[in-house]
């Protein structure tokens, strides 16, 4: 299934974070926190303006992003954990 969010919303899919500290400790799933970095897997339109104008996203699919911990909404679509939110809501772009 392809999803193709609306307007200035994108969907996200989470990335995992590292079971192990930098000391070596792991860290049990019950003590994990959610990850507040994902990939982006597809974008909207862009963001309706009021002189009916729509202004392209800063984000495209395949970069890396962070965005605050209580961002978005949590979907599920064929299996796979998403997070579908608003360009807003996207922090910073992780460059390589």
């Amino acid at each position: 299934m392809k999803l193709k969010p609306l307007n200035d919303r994108v969907v996200v899919k989470r990335l995992e974070e590292e079971e192990r500290t930098a000391g070596g400790i792991i860290i049990p799933d019950t003590a994990k926190e959610k990850p507040i970095q994902g990939e982006i897997i597809a974008v909207g339109s862009g963001k309706l303006m009021e002189d009916g104008t729509r202004r392209p996203l800063d984000v495209k699919e395949g970069d890396r992003v962070l965005f605050s911990k209580y961002a978005g909404t949590d979907v599920k679509v064929e299996g796979e954990e998403l997070l579908i939110m608003r360009e807003d809501d996207i922090l910073a772009i992780i460059e390589k």
